[in-house]
């Protein structure tokens, strides 16, 4: 990108206006640095922290994320334990493997293990139940034939996480440009070339993105006891106008924002009528390695009006991006509820578990 000459006030700020949960992370099996962690969420406001990933082992890696088997016991000895209120959980239960392994050769017998880890996991203290982008566009039986999220096979599996109060957050596909060649032409390309695994443009291997999206929305509206959450703004912050309609028609999904605040800080207007019509149904989450910067970039980007700043790469890091970003300057009362408010109700058992002086 061509040096910027544009000069104007930088209002980022040191702490968030108001207390942060940041409901979608991951710590990533990195339990030597978790003392790191906590120093950054104490320097700038963040309360607590959701591990999604808390029974497995997720890095980058070969181009993309590799996953490899964890233990729920490990995040309670090194992570929720040491630091009472600071972290809390979901599981995989056993639905997130290596994408080079059959998820199963017996369905059925697939869903009854599921269901015991789930169960297992919720009396440990897991809050919900976390599902990858694998889950529908890679992962495939032994037969060959790739597994849909919306099979109905799995609805035993949807019906127990409402029984247990347990939201699901399942990563649908992926950014739409993903789908699309690796040309010069194709917006997220500096993305595509540093994790070539996440082009998803072979037919042969992949769904379409607008199929995906169809069993996406297919699942909720087939499942309406089970609270969805739908991360990266179901993955097409793109195209608000149609989450519009798909929130509008399932009130069980609520979304996050993370990792998408390049998709909506260009489009600054419509994207702050939207956060605000839609307060009630947005919470806080990054998908992005802790650091000060990285949380004081997205304090920024809710709080205040400044233009035209630079927004972390997809790993966290800065000093690599696409295009900037403009402050969405959203209501104290807004942020209130993005930053805390929704995922408390969402997850009420998280406010016996968080220090929050609640505002």
């Amino acid at each position: 990108m061509r040096h910027c000459q544009l000069r104007g006030p930088d209002n980022t700020p040191q702490r968030a206006r108001f207390p942060v949960i940041d409901a979608h992370n991951h710590l990533w099996s990195a339990w030597d640095r978790i003392d790191d962690v906590v120093a950054t969420m104490d320097a700038t406001g963040v309360v607590a922290y959701c591990d999604l990933t808390a029974d497995i082992n997720v890095r980058f890696a070969n181009g993309g994320n590799v996953v490899a088997p964890g233990d729920f016991l490990v995040f309670l000895d090194k992570a929720s334990r040491p630091h009472p209120g600071k972290f809390y959980a979901f599981t995989t239960a056993g639905m997130m493997r290596p994408p080079s392994e059959p998820l199963y050769a017996n369905s059925s017998r697939f869903v009854e293990q599921t269901l015991e880890t789930l169960r297992a996991h919720h009396a440990l203290g897991a809050l919900g139940l976390k599902l990858g982008k694998e889950f529908g566009m890679i992962y495939r039986n032994t037969a060959g034939n790739l597994i849909n999220c919306d099979d109905p096979v799995f609805q035993p599996i949807w019906a127990e996480a409402a029984r247990l109060g347990m939201p699901v957050l399942i990563h649908e596909a992926d950014p739409i440009a993903f789908f699309d060649a690796m040309t010069d032409e194709n917006e997220q390309l500096a993305v595509l070339k540093e994790f070539p695994a996440w082009s998803f443009v072979d037919r042969s291997r992949y769904p379409t993105f607008e199929e995906l999206q169809t069993r996406y929305w297919n699942l909720a509206a087939s499942n309406p006891a089970t609270t969805f959450l739908y991360p990266h703004l179901a993955n097409w912050p793109e195209n608000l106008d149609f989450l519009s309609e798909r929130l509008a028609n399932h009130p069980n999904v609520c979304m996050d924002f993370s990792a998408r605040c390049d998709e909506i800080g260009r489009q600054p207007y419509r994207a702050r009528a939207w956060i605000i019509q839609w307060q009630d149904r947005i919470f806080f989450g990054t998908d992005m390695p802790a650091t000060v910067e990285m949380y004081r970039f997205h304090f920024r980007f809710l709080e205040t009006f400044d233009e035209y700043f630079l927004p972390p790469f997809v790993d966290g890091t800065f000093g690599r991006h696409r295009w900037c970003v403009y402050g969405l300057g959203l209501p104290d009362s807004v942020l209130q509820k993005i930053y805390y408010r929704n995922i408390l109700r969402i997850l009420p058992s998280l406010k016996n578990r968080v220090q929050i002086d609640l505002c």
